[in-house]
């Protein structure tokens, strides 16, 4: 076992006590403890750990905790951070490369020192992590009965956290480790946390369903898990940040003699991460990537079925796809499950502009979809599938949702088959050019393609374009639709049915449709905006079909 060095730093008149093992080697592992009684002592095999795998590891305890003087009621969230700072510039090589780790309530002071270390913070390792309100950050925390409990308590206050924005601008290693029951954060906060984290991190959740809140402890007394977290972190810390296997496949995947010269994120996925890659000789590819959990599972059909519909539209007319450059659709050699793709030209338009502009957008947008509907494959894909059902919606309370939700209390209407995209919304539509001239240069993301009635893409489209632009653009579609030559729509409560069964599936989860656009520049789209948009567009498919 690594030897345990103390050592003591003078902040701000108080004097923090800590501990290091191993020598300066991989990088520098910084454990920070949790809230209440937490303290380094239960950190130390941790901290032996990461000196057995080659880094200089160092934990430290905050004012008011273990062998640090100083009061726990006048920290603060800030002083956490001004701590951090001062023991890691004092005791750790300069420009090594940092792994933060942080327990419960240490999650934000590690998003902290993400934003201020940037680039020099190889890997996050979080355990049961806490998040909270930017109005925190400042306020001691006092007694149990004071402001700062009264921010925390706020229901859902968290949800603004500066954290999350840190965490989802992140693109190292991360490693969140999670307990089978946390009777201290709530789920929510977890599942924020790893959406943010999977937008560009190299992700892995770390799931530990035996253990509670308190993984200092577990990790204390359960050495195997305790060596997988740390090797999950430290598989990272090369250069390629935990993408070595991608780069590699990507790299026998491209043409012979070229290599790939830039990386940079694209913005506007929630399900995967998706990469601009451009190679020596100017050409550009696209790499998806299926880094959440759920995704992951689930990525060996969706991803399978988008290269086979990519390879059917190559020979189509009037549908720009992107071309199939080679899938990895079980991870077999990518870090994650991947495909790479020919990147297309043009560019997502979200913005509402002026009333004969976004006219003319929409009727693009309802034409290219009267071409995809005409389709005709030489092999059906899969049936549809429901994203809801009146078991499992959930809404707000009132008569309103009561009738929509007793619309599809039915067998589903009969239809017609025909070729659906599935997930048809401005967000997977590429433009160029402007005014007149503007065209559809693209259509993405064929993840879900599937056989069913095209009231199911006219009903997403709609539902997205009323959340999007306002309700009455989204109860309008179905007549741009019908204006391009598109038919076999149902009429009354049966393409009631199918508008009720896309809007309803957004009516609590907006956010998987909204989340992107913000990131596109539409800040406007807040909560408040979105239910009232939704509502407003319900009501009105009940007045016109009900």
């Amino acid at each position: 076992m690594s030897e345990l060095s103390p050592f003591t730093h003078d902040f701000d008149g108080e004097r923090l006590h800590g501990l290091t093992a191993g020598a300066p080697g991989r990088a520098t592992a910084v454990l920070l403890h949790g809230a209440g009684n937490g303290s380094t002592q239960r950190l130390l095999p941790l901290l032996t750990e990461f000196a057995e795998h080659g880094c200089h590891a160092l934990a430290f305890d905050f004012t008011g905790h273990g062998e640090s003087t100083g009061s726990l009621a006048e920290l603060s969230l800030r002083r956490r951070y001004e701590q951090a700072v001062a023991v890691v510039d004092a005791h750790t090589p300069a420009q090594d490369p940092l792994v933060l780790v942080g327990f419960s309530m240490s999650g934000q002071t590690v998003a902290d020192l993400v934003r201020h270390y940037g680039p020099r913070v190889a890997a996050v390792g979080l355990c049961a992590p806490a998040v909270y309100a930017s109005e925190a950050w400042e306020v001691p925390f006092g007694n149990g009965r004071c402001r700062f409990s009264g921010i925390i308590r706020t229901p859902d206050s968290w949800r603004a956290s500066p954290a999350l924005e840190a965490f989802g601008a992140y693109e190292g290693r991360a490693v969140l480790a999670v307990p089978g029951t946390d009777a201290v954060i709530p789920s929510a906060v977890t599942e924020a946390v790893q959406d943010a984290l999977s937008a560009r991190a190299q992700y892995t959740r770390f799931e530990l369903p035996e253990a509670e809140h308190r993984l200092g402890l577990w990790f204390r007394d359960h050495a195997e898990d305790r060596r997988e977290f740390v090797a999950a972190l430290v598989s990272g810390l090369g250069e390629e940040r935990g993408w070595a296997a991608t780069r590699g496949w990507v790299a026998k995947q491209v043409p012979a003699g070229r290599t790939v010269t830039g990386t940079r994120m694209l913005a506007g996925g929630w399900s995967s991460q998706m990469r601009g890659l451009v190679l020596d000789d100017g050409e550009e590819l696209v790499l998806r990537s299926f880094v959440k959990p759920f995704f992951r599972r689930h990525a060996p059909a969706l991803l399978s079925r988008e290269a086979a519909v990519l390879g059917l539209l190559a020979g189509q007319e009037g549908v720009p796809a992107p071309a199939l450059v080679a899938v990895d659709a079980t991870a077999e050699h990518c870090d994650h499950p991947s495909l790479l793709m020919t990147r297309l030209p043009g560019r997502v338009l979200v913005d509402g502009g002026d009333r004969a502009a976004l006219g003319h957008r929409l009727d693009l947008l309802a034409a290219q979809l009267v071409g995809i509907h005409a389709v005709v494959p030489d092999e059906r894909p899969r049936t549809y599938e429901a994203w809801t059902s009146p078991e499992r919606v959930r809404t707000p309370a009132g008569d309103l949702w009561e009738r929509a939700v007793d619309v599809l209390r039915r067998d589903p209407p009969p239809y017609r088959g025909r070729f659906l995209h599935r997930d048809y919304h401005p967000g997977n539509v590429l433009f160029t050019g402007a005014g007149d001239e503007l065209r559809i240069s693209g259509v993405v993301d064929w993840v879900e393609t599937s056989w069913g009635p095209a009231d199911l893409d006219v009903a997403h489209c709609s539902t997205a374009l009323a959340l999007l632009h306002g309700p009455e653009h989204g109860l309008a579609f179905r007549d741009r639709y019908e204006r391009q030559g598109g038919h076999g729509l149902a009429d009354g409560r049966d393409h009631l049915y199918w508008r009720l069964l896309d809007a309803l599936h957004y009516a609590s989860g907006a956010e998987k449709l909204a989340g992107p656009w913000r990131g596109l520049g539409r800040t406007d789209l807040t909560p408040e905006v979105l239910g009232a948009r939704m509502e407003a567009y319900v009501r009105g498919l009940l007045e016109r079909y009900g």
